[in-house]
């Protein structure tokens, strides 16, 4: 006979609690979207973490791009709330077009970034300007063709070099003198200067073009109007010109000495580095921290330095400062952490810079120490060589529109 429980007695339920995953899921297939997402996150735990904000920066740079596309450069940007956007062109085209819309600009040099400042301040604009590091300009060459200039006395190996060096420095008035047919002291028509062949005793080269240095597009690079204006102090008898009239006759004479392609200095440094390179161009017009980046990715890769790539640093030489030009709170924000942040100074070291910040520990005795630990010559430069000045910033330009037929700004020459 079946048991009768009392009246009173309720049934007796027994709840299981659900899994927490199929809670979750549960949760999510009953819920508005953004509830799901305060949900998820409160079990997830992360609700109480800071959420940074990432401010993007737009920026029109040159050459020293290479230091902002670096990933660890990003990755140590992203780290403190940065994120750079980067419109590639040259300097001196970034000091000629309109850079309204953009928090920084960086072009290589200090004329550009005058002509930046200039404009601004005319308009009640004022910037700030930063330098976090420099690269000098140099000569890049191969071995072989270094060896015929130092055959010739026109190029010396650099002191501490080693049995094969990877420095020399560069008589700059007989290297000039070559290139307008002046040898050992005899003169031949100026117009037709000396060919590698000609002077190669030792057949190392077999190379017919003229002596001469190949630059970047004149009219936008600042690597090449540096490179004019450091043929036109020596030309000028180590003095740059000081009017109008002169520095247009000088131009004149001196636009025969200089070669371009065309290419941005950025593709300049890589038709040089590149296999067909020596074919292309003997000597190359780039930054010292290109050709270093060079060596220090060639240890990492395959333990040991490119031999055949030389530097020849000209005995008349610039400092060159690039700098950063902060147009906006958040590019001045940018610039102050480059320049003084110390993970960002010593990647600049690395990547080939000389750090400028001495605070930061990216001297230049680390960047020495960095180099010597990975079996790389330091470059070091003589201390008798001499120190050029440019030309004045309205003369410059009239010499760069001269010597590379430059547009203006409306497109005609």
């Amino acid at each position: 006979m079946p048991e009768h429980r009392p009246a009173s007695e309720e049934p007796r339920l027994t709840v299981t609690r659900p899994p927490r995953r199929r809670l979750r899921r549960a949760l999510a297939l009953a819920l508005p979207v953004p509830v799901v997402g305060l949900v998820l996150l409160v079990t997830s735990g992360n609700l109480l973490l800071p959420v940074r904000q990432v401010v993007t920066i737009e920026a029109k740079m040159a050459s020293k791009r290479d230091f902002f596309q670096d990933p660890e450069v990003e990755r140590l940007l992203m780290k403190h709330g940065f994120r750079v956007r980067i419109t590639n062109m040259g300097s001196r085209e970034i000091a000629k077009q309109d850079y309204e819309g953009y928090d920084v600009v960086f072009p290589s040099g200090q004329p550009a970034a005058d002509l930046i400042s200039r404009e601004r301040a005319r308009a009640n604009r004022p910037v700030l300007l930063y330098r976090p590091f420099v690269s000098p300009i140099v000569l890049a060459t191969y071995r072989d063709y270094a060896e015929v200039l130092r055959a010739e006395g026109v190029a010396k190996r650099l002191p501490g070099s080693g049995g094969r060096p990877m420095y020399y420095t560069l008589d700059m008035r007989k290297f000039l003198d070559l290139a307008h047919g002046k040898r050992k002291g005899v003169q031949r028509d100026p117009e037709d200067g000396y060919r590698w062949d000609e002077i190669d005793q030792d057949d190392r080269v077999r190379n017919g073009n003229k002596i001469l240095a190949q630059t970047s597009d004149i009219c936008e690079a600042n690597s090449a109007g540096t490179y004019l204006g450091l043929v036109a102090f020596v030309e000028h008898g180590n003095d740059a010109p000081d009017n109008e009239a002169e520095a247009e006759q000088l131009a004149r004479r001196i636009k025969p000495l200089l070669v371009e392609q065309g290419l941005p200095s950025s593709e300049r440094a890589e038709t040089y580095l590149s296999p067909d390179g020596q074919s292309i161009a003997p000597i190359s017009v780039i930054y010292e921290h290109q050709f270093l980046a060079h060596q220090i990715g060639q240890v990492a890769a395959k333990g040991a330095t490119d031999d055949e790539r030389v530097l020849l640093y000209p005995s008349t030489r610039f400092v060159t400062e690039p700098q950063l030009v902060a147009l906006t709170g958040d590019g001045a924000r940018l610039g102050e952490l480059v320049s003084k942040d110390p993970e960002l100074q010593h990647r600049a070291m690395e990547l080939g810079f000389r750090a400028r910040n001495a605070g930061s520990g990216a001297t230049g005795d680390e960047l020495t120490r960095f180099l010597t630990e990975r079996h790389i010559p330091v470059p070091t430069t003589s201390s008798d060589d001499t120190r050029a000045v440019l030309p004045s910033l309205p003369l410059l330009e009239k010499m760069i529109e001269i010597v590379g037929d430059c547009p203006d700004r409306t497109g005609s020459r």
